[in-house]
């Protein structure tokens, strides 16, 4: 049976098994046994836990060339489907966005700043010591699926996607907002809602907006990991165009 994003099948794997696996996956927790520390401490948005994770980086930190070269930076604040969990460093879509920027756009700089686990809370912690360490002109927040497998109020996700998108365009700072859809799993009525949140921000922002992020991908079981919920390093690329087509009436 070939099930896309979120997909399962009940005689291989129980509903609680397979929500349980998904909230380790995307947490990037799967293969850690003391891992369930860590994950509580992101479910509560703790800026200590969200701090003590080393960010991804579209460029190592010694890369000062192209730094010099770029006068504009792209910050992407997002989870571990940014971050490239499960992929080597060059392979996520960010990192892949910004080996094409420095051909067509040479002037700009991408600083992936994604944490696998984080949460809108995590990121609302953060966004404004990475406005102030970079700033960007603009800022790509790809936040709140970790919110919505746990099941956390969407006022508070609203709440914190709401002040990450105020901070940065208080900067100066361009805004694309990247959205998630939810399993079905999750009941209509929250599914929908989950849904609704990033619309209802990105129209009322006035913000560049892609509604969900995996949907070049999500219809097919194979473009995912084991986990059935991070795709693999061959679609990275489709990933990639598709953020593309949104970004790039950014970088003027």
């Amino acid at each position: 049976m070939n099930q896309g994003y979120g997909g399962h099948e009940r005689r291989v794997q129980p509903l609680r098994a397979w929500i349980v696996g998904l909230l380790l996956a995307l947490a990037g927790l799967a293969w850690a046994g003391l891992a369930w520390a860590g994950f509580a401490m992101a479910a509560d948005g703790a800026a200590a836990g969200a701090a003590s994770t080393r960010p991804a980086s579209a460029r190592p930190a010694s890369a000062t060339a192209a730094r010099q070269v770029a006068t504009r930076t792209v910050l992407v604040l997002g989870d571990s489907l940014s971050a490239g969990y499960g992929l080597a460093a060059n392979q996520g879509w960010v990192s892949l966005a910004a080996t094409r920027m420095r051909t067509t756009h040479p002037k700009w700089d991408v600083v992936n700043a994604s944490v696998s686990g984080e949460t809108t809370a995590g990121g609302a912690s953060r966004i404004a010591r990475e406005l102030k360490r970079l700033r960007p002109a603009v800022v790509v927040i790809e936040l709140g699926a970790n919110d919505g497998l746990r099941g956390l109020e969407l006022a508070h996700s609203r709440d914190n996607l709401d002040r990450m998108i105020t901070q940065s365009t208080d900067s100066g700072a361009r805004v694309l907002l990247v959205g998630m859809h939810l399993p079905p799993n999750f009941g209509p009525q929250y599914t929908k809602g989950f849904d609704a949140m990033y619309a209802g921000l990105a129209k009322s922002h006035r913000v560049a907006f892609l509604p969900f992020l995996l949907a070049p991908v999500a219809d097919d079981r194979r473009n995912f990991q084991a986990d059935n919920m991070h795709p693999v390093a061959a679609v990275q690329g489709r990933l990639r165009d598709h953020v593309w087509s949104a970004l790039l009436p950014l970088l003027k």
